[in-house]
């Protein structure tokens, strides 16, 4: 028997049972009911239905067309309910591997654009640039007090103390965000228990060179409110913190054309200080009163210890940069909030870059050229912004690139080689400048363009793959 048995009434031969030999003459299988209720014999040389594999390819085209493989048929059939038995009886293929196969092939390729998504990493841009004048706004309090305590004879205590608290800060704030991803209630207590800490290390710090007296006591509010604006920014209440300084930027305003006297002086950066204390206390009341999380392990200590060494090496860079060009460091504190901008934008063209290539080497080459445009973007402005200070115009824009660099790196969780790169940099300049070897300052823009390069090495080398974007 070499054609369908009809076992129920079909068409015009509702009462026949139709027989035929596998020889000549054979004839046209007739059209299948509306309905499925039919059982389907076939001899194995029979072959394949292809009328019906050829409806099935029209019915299933849009799924189908996508796939790349054979195998992904194989499961949409699956998903669709087709059983062995009926891939089989229905269209006379032996498994469903061989149908998926088949519809594969008679299936024309298409590959549509995938759905537009949002950017995840499109940057908040007046948070950014709140972020960069904030980082600024405190050098306001050392021109309100300069006339109390004369600190150009006490720049090795400032300069210890700050040193001290950059570093502390660096690896408080990577401890701090990654514990914000098991909570915010965690991240809370690690800064209620980092914070303070670190004020008191910087300020014993200070304290030895300094020998007592009113300088002590400015190193201390320096460094309480470094640790207290640190947990600030960390918990994201950059609003908040530029409130607390409004005392300070009411003081420094009014000093050009009015001599506000030793207490307004000494008392408008210790309102200012009570304040961001009294913001700190609000913040982490709201934040620890929060429900604990589940589950969640704390960072080992020394996963932090890289960006500690990182924040020792970029405090002395910009502190040696300041030593001989004060208005730079200004501009360049101020840049701090376009950088971060452009960390967040190279994410985000990286992420596209990832989608719209199909080869390595292709993502290699785009990646190249969006780390370029961001670091462009950043350091372009720099020599006119020096030259407005009447700064020299070449190692703004070296060391804004170094520290640059090396952020973009510590965002994607290599920390060691940008903080051993900016360490080697700033030990070399810090001691070319301490013992006045030759060449003098000329090496610290030489120390910084030497680590840019490295950097970028390594950052081009990590970052042109596509997996640490993914």
């Amino acid at each position: 028997m070499s054609g369908p048995m009809a076992l129920e009434p079909s068409g015009t031969e509702q009462d026949t049972l139709a027989l035929r030999l596998a020889g000549t003459g054979r004839r046209a299988p007739s059209p299948r009911p509306a309905d499925d209720g039919t059982l389907a014999l076939r001899l194995p040389w029979r072959g394949p239905d292809e009328e019906a594999v050829s409806r099935l390819a029209a019915e299933l085209a849009e799924p189908v067309g996508p796939a790349v493989h054979p195998y992904e048929v194989a499961a949409l059939l699956e998903a669709e309910g087709l059983s062995a038995d009926v891939i089989k009886e229905r269209y006379g293929h032996p498994d469903l591997f061989s149908l998926a196969a088949a519809l594969y092939e008679r299936v024309p390729r298409v590959f549509p654009e995938p759905v537009p998504v949002p950017d995840p990493w499109r940057p908040d841009t007046v948070r950014c640039l709140l972020r960069g004048v904030l980082f600024a706004l405190p050098g306001l309090a050392y021109l309100l007090t300069a006339p109390l305590w004369h600190p150009g004879r006490h720049t090795t205590v400032l300069t210890v103390a700050g040193l001290a608290s950059w570093a502390w800060g660096q690896a408080l704030g990577h401890r701090a965000h990654v514990r914000m991803a098991t909570g915010r209630r965690e991240a809370g207590r690690t800064l209620l228990a980092g914070a303070p800490l670190g004020a008191t290390v910087a300020t014993v710090l200070a304290a030895l060179p300094a020998g007592g007296g009113p300088v002590t006591l400015a190193a201390a509010a320096q460094s309480v409110y470094l640790a207290a604006a640190g947990v600030l920014l960390v918990l994201g209440r950059e609003r908040l913190l530029l409130a607390a300084l409004s005392p300070l930027v009411a003081g420094a305003a009014v000093l050009p054309w009015w001599e506000p006297g030793r207490l307004l002086r000494a008392g408008l950066p210790l309102m200012a200080l009570v304040a961001t204390l009294a913001a700190v206390g609000r913040v982490l009341c709201r934040v620890l009163a929060l429900p604990a999380a589940a589950g969640g392990s704390r960072p080992r200590l020394l996963s932090s210890l890289p960006y500690g060494l990182f924040g020792l090496a970029a405090g002395t860079l910009v502190l040696l940069e300041g030593r001989r060009e004060p208005y730079a460091v200004i501009v360049l504190t101020v840049s701090m909030g376009p950088a971060e901008w452009l960390l967040y934008r190279y994410r985000g063209l990286s992420v596209a870059a990832l989608r719209a290539t199909a080869t390595p080497a292709g993502f290699l080459l785009r990646s190249a050229g969006v780390l370029t445009l961001c670091l462009l973007g950043y350091v372009l402005p720099l020599p006119a912004a020096a030259l407005l200070t009447g700064a020299e115009p070449v190692t703004l824009p070296l060391l804004a690139a170094t520290l640059w660099i090396a952020l973009l790196l510590q965002a994607f969780g290599a920390a060691w080689p940008p903080a051993v790169i900016c360490l080697a940099a700033a030990a070399g300049a810090g001691g070319i400048t301490l013992l006045h070897l030759p060449p003098g300052p000329v090496f610290l823009p030489l120390c910084c363009a030497a680590a840019a390069l490295c950097l970028a090495v390594y950052a081009l080398r990590r970052l042109g793959r596509p997996a640490p974007h993914a």
